[in-house]
């Protein structure tokens, strides 16, 4: 069948289609059908608006797409980010030490295992007192310097898995915005912190403004000799980091093929290395590699990010539904819808024949409740929702965890089902359509094999939509006028602007 037959066929089952709390009786097998386990998470797609047809239409078209081809050619290491030339091979840096992997022909696992060796030394160290502040002494606090994906992925990590009274904390520094670094360093002692800076080329606009403060900061506090033994940095621009003063033996690397928002597996991690301590992070890993192993040997009737991803194609391009909510009924996983808008939108926002990635926005659990749920109950738009739950609790109280986890069943049956009534404002018309996922504990496995679920998902949806996921030169745009304008503030000739914007530097300027 051709991706167009396919297509054609997908959207036919639109049709007629019975609302989902019927076709649970209209269609026996469904919840097995669409529901599955894979690397300790349970999926339950389900509640999906698609009938068992379009179940079947939409693994056809994932076959019609070569999504097997795709993710074969995805993990040994071939270009699959054609625009840069360049493997995406995150996949290699979270693989057991006995895999032999390749980017482009050449081998990596070396590589890979001395970097991860010497992030473990440092780790180590830092967690033990080994590697200490100037004057000898444990670090007690680290700071991390990053932003996009050098910042989302070890905030959310460290978000999710922190202790209570960590032994060391971290803090991170990520918009250029003054307000954000002064916030953050008001709190630390300069002696006894540690600050990591991210950025692969070391130039990064805003994330070499905020490692220029914290420089000063320490270099006031400390000097500028002991101010260096306060410094690491994750950057392949060995140069620049040594111009800057970061010690030699204190650059990790990482590799071009490693995109950005997908580089929390890499030496970007380190700072919750360090933070958590290297068996959480090796656990972190191993959970991610365990996604890894089901994605590429599951049959794509049975493969959850294939599943994932093909539930989101059907409400983006068949059923025109242009956002969805992603809902962790867990404080800890707060983060994780702003990690999947970068995740999803940088990586699919882009041209396409159908369309692409839709809006992603979300809060966790209840508080969603009683800010955006009004919305998804009886708003005119229908919005997909992904819920996300964890049934045994970390800490606190048992008998809030289950208060948790009956509103996100609650929330996701009442979708589905809706409620008559006789007036309109207590009128419910149902049929929306949510997916859950269900993990028994937030533990580093558990949430490494979240992430790489949510990431194969988004290559599934680029290689159905046609799109390079791995690219992003939809920000190139306004970082150039950024630089441009810039100029202009600081007292630099005029340049030719739009009237608004002419108008706007000018009262700025004055």
């Amino acid at each position: 069948m051709s991706v167009e037959d396919a297509w054609k066929a997908l959207a036919d089952q639109a049709s007629g289609v019975l609302p989902v709390r019927e076709m649970f009786a209209a269609e026996p097998g469904r919840l097995e059908a669409m529901s599955l386990d894979a690397a300790g998470l349970h999926i339950d797609l389900s509640k999906q608006a698609w009938s068992s047809a379009a179940f079947h239409a939409a693994i056809a078209l994932a076959r019609a797409a070569d999504v097997a081809g795709r993710r074969a050619a995805l993990f040994a290491g071939e270009v699959v980010n054609v625009s840069e030339g360049r493997a995406a091979l995150h996949m290699a840096l979270r693989a057991p030490t006995d895999e032999t992997w390749s980017a482009d022909g050449a081998p990596v696992s070396p590589e890979v295992q001395k970097t991860r060796a010497a992030m473990a030394a440092f780790a180590e160290g830092v967690g033990s007192g080994r590697i200490a502040a100037a004057d000898g002494r444990a670090f007690e606090h680290i700071l991390h310097i990053g932003i996009g994906g050098s910042d989302l992925g070890p905030r959310l990590v460290w978000e999710a898995m922190r202790p209570l009274k960590p032994k060391i904390g971290l803090n991170f520094v990520a918009n250029v915005d003054p307000a954000e670094i002064a916030a953050a360093l008001a709190p630390l002692n300069p002696a006894r912190t540690l600050v990591i800076i991210v950025s692969k080329t070391f130039t990064t606009a805003e994330t070499m403004a905020n490692a220029r403060a914290a420089r000063t900061w320490l270099e006031t506090a400390l000097g500028e000799p002991d101010a260096k033994a306060h410094l690491a940095a994750i950057s392949t621009n060995l140069e620049a980091t040594a111009a800057f003063g970061v010690p030699a033996d204190r650059v990790f690397g990482f590799r071009d093929w490693v995109g950005g928002r997908f580089s929390v597996w890499s030496s970007v991690g380190l700072s919750c290395a360090c933070a958590l301590g290297w068996a959480a992070f090796e656990a972190f890993l191993a959970g991610a590699a365990a996604m890894d192993r089901h994605f590429v040997s599951a049959p794509l009737e049975r493969n959850a990010p294939v599943l994932m991803a093909l539930a989101n194609v059907y409400n983006r391009d068949v059923l025109d539904r242009r956002a969805r909510a992603v809902v962790p009924y867990a404080q800890r996983l707060r983060l994780f819808p702003a990690f999947l808008q970068q995740l999803e939108m940088e990586s699919n926002g882009k041209p396409s024949r159908r369309p692409s990635a839709g809006v992603v926005f979300g809060e966790a659990g209840t508080n969603g409740q009683h800010a955006f749920f009004q919305m998804l109950h009886q708003g005119s738009d229908i919005v997909p929702v992904d819920f996300i739950a964890v049934r045994e609790a970390r800490e606190g109280p048992p008998d809030q965890q289950a208060m948790l986890l009956a509103n996100c069943l609650a929330q996701a049956e009442a979708l589905m089902t809706g409620a008559d009534a006789v007036e309109p404002h207590r009128r419910f018309t149902g049929d929306r359509p949510s997916s859950m996922i269900l993990l028994d504990r937030l533990a580093p496995a558990s949430l490494g094999a979240l992430i790489a679920l949510y990431e194969h998902k988004v290559f599934v949806e680029g290689v159905v939509w046609e799109i390079n996921s791995f690219d992003q030169w939809g920000v190139e745009l306004g970082k150039a006028l950024a630089g441009r304008i810039l100029g202009e503030l600081a007292g630099g000739p005029a340049a030719l602007h739009d009237p608004s914007t002419t108008a706007l530097i000018a009262r700025l300027k004055g």
